[in-house]
């Protein structure tokens, strides 16, 4: 389909419009609120925060989800742990974490995440992870271990863990439970009706059986 542009009357070095628009005026471009612009982040407060993560070869989740405010956060020394690797073994379609086969637990992990931790004085920790459908127990263990390393360096520190589903893992939210993290958290995201649609390979998690975990860390708490 042949566009026909006018060009009569053009000044120099104005350039012809779509026929469309030639005899309107040109749309207003809003300028976008300071508060919405991202900027570099190249203060020394985040490049401290980074040094700590690399020196303890730990990964966040402010890096693996790409995070536009991971330069506000870490310049404040808060940051979002993501262990057991930043492989994971499922593919939801919503998740920006690669997938693949993840190699062998770093059995050192928990020990520099509390190292980090006590670095970077925080007053509140968020652990989460990827998905370990590999491993027995869901890679429970191991955050269990990450809990007891965190309040042996920082026991004024509270904890809260942000866990996989630990889908056909029985014993799996006991263990967790069992290292009495201050908050047990795992997302849901929205209602069972629409959550095949919004989360994809996903499963909703049973509410009666997340119900107890929640009523187990308000006792061990």
């Amino acid at each position: 389909m042949a566009v026909v542009l006018d060009i009569n009357g053009l000044k120099n070095g104005e350039r012809p419009r779509h026929p469309e628009k030639a005899h309107r005026p040109d749309s207003a471009i809003a300028r976008k609120p300071d508060w919405i612009r991202v900027k570099a982040p190249v203060s020394p407060g985040y490049f401290a925060t980074q040094k700590i993560m690399r020196e303890n070869g730990l990964i966040t989740v402010c890096e693996e989800a790409g995070c536009p405010n991971i330069g506000e956060c870490w310049e404040k020394k808060h940051a979002t742990f993501m262990i057991m690797g930043d492989t994971c073994t499922r593919a939801c379609a919503f998740c920006n974490v690669k997938t693949g086969l993840p190699g062998a637990l770093d059995a050192s992990e928990p020990e520099h995440v509390g190292v980090a931790t006590a670095k970077l004085g925080l007053a509140h920790i968020v652990v989460t992870s990827v998905d370990r459908d590999d491993l027995a127990d869901g890679g429970a263990a191991h955050f269990a271990a990450t809990i007891r390393a965190i309040r042996a360096h920082c026991p004024q520190t509270t904890i809260e863990v942000l866990t996989p589903d630990f889908l056909r893992k029985e014993g799996a939210l006991e263990i967790v439970v069992a290292a009495k993290p201050d908050v047990f958290n795992h997302n849901l995201e929205t209602v069972p009706s629409h959550y095949l649609t919004v989360r994809p390979g996903s499963k909703l998690a049973d509410p009666h059986k997340a119900s107890r975990v929640r009523f187990s860390v308000m006792l061990a708490g």
